[in-house]
């Protein structure tokens, strides 16, 4: 993987890649097909974002506004996750044989490390102290780690979407603040779409014997993060900082807005961030999904009249 260099080239990525060079389907596409590998493969690769974190302007911030970032319990582990997120996926591209999704697995663990960039210049910027990082060690079952940092995104990025709306419109985080962040928000929203649509290719195009394993190694996954998420909503009141940014953000940046419109926004806004890409990619439907049956038993509370807000650009 090349180091990142200002304008095309930037973790492998030239102009006249051969992947690059790899023709877009024309038409409908069914999931597991060739043609379905390609469309998610290129998609995450036309839509690279070549910023560096290194030349990124971090705004100055009033005291007030400062404070409240850095009171957020997000930054320790935050900035650990993008750090365990590289290197599984970064483990998983290297078994990979296929040129074209080995190398847009590879831009996706790029963009893992860069996210962890990001996330230490600013906290840098902004005076904010970590806890030192755990040692990251390769994984030794690269395809269970994958899974799992897919899964967990597509869990914590449907949730962060609707997240940062709410900050964003109440003012919690400046605007100059929200605009220098976009760019990593939208990632994720690459992130978590090309991983569906590999896991539905990837099932697809497995040897039948091996299905029932890999279903087995999902459901494995999912009952893995349930059970991390219900152990550290328990110690949400500790001193020490968990790493389930659903739990903690939404206490501290949505206290204006209650849960049912909080599960709205966030259906809203993932599903704004998806309108961007390719209609014939399949969409993350679980979480969703699962979101749509709880808004059901959530009442609203009133809400003072006036004009609605208005989205995002």
């Amino acid at each position: 993987m090349n180091v990142v260099v200002a304008g095309i080239e930037v973790a492998g990525i030239e102009p006249d890649s051969p992947e690059l060079r790899v023709p877009l389907p024309e038409g409908p596409v069914r999931p597991g097909t060739d043609a379905h590998r390609v469309l998610f493969c290129r998609t995450l690769l036309d839509t690279f974002n070549p910023y560096e974190p290194a030349v990124i302007d971090w705004p100055r911030l009033e005291p007030d506004a400062r404070d409240r970032l850095v009171s957020l319990p997000i930054w320790d582990i935050a900035v650990q996750t993008e750090g365990r997120a590289r290197l599984n996926v970064e483990a998983y591209a290297a078994r990979i044989a296929d040129p074209l999704l080995r190398k847009a697995v590879e831009l996706n663990a790029f963009e893992e490390g860069r996210h962890k960039h990001v996330l230490s210049n600013l906290v840098t910027a902004y005076g904010i102290t970590l806890a030192p990082e755990p040692e990251y060690s390769v994984p030794r079952d690269p395809e269970w780690a994958y899974l799992v940092t897919g899964y967990s995104e597509c869990i914590d990025s449907f949730f962060a979407f609707g997240l940062f709306e709410s900050a964003k419109r109440s003012g919690f985080f400046p605007r100059a603040l929200v605009d220098t962040f976009e760019p990593v928000i939208q990632e994720e929203a690459r992130h978590i779409l090309f991983f569906v649509n590999w896991a539905a290719w990837h099932r697809r195009t497995m040897p039948l014997w091996r299905r029932p394993f890999f279903e087995l190694k999902v459901l494995r996954v999912w009952l893995f993060l349930i059970w991390e998420r219900i152990g550290l909503a328990r110690n949400l009141g500790g001193e020490k900082q968990d790493n389930n940014f659903t739990v903690t953000g939404a206490r501290s940046v949505s206290a204006d807005i209650d849960v049912g419109g909080l599960i709205d926004l966030c259906l809203t806004e993932n599903e704004r961030r998806m309108s961007r890409y390719d209609a014939r990619l399949l969409r993350p439907r679980l979480v969703p999904a699962l979101a749509r049956i709880a808004r059901r038993f959530v009442r609203s509370q009133a809400q003072p009249a006036g004009p609605p807000a208005k989205p995002s650009a």
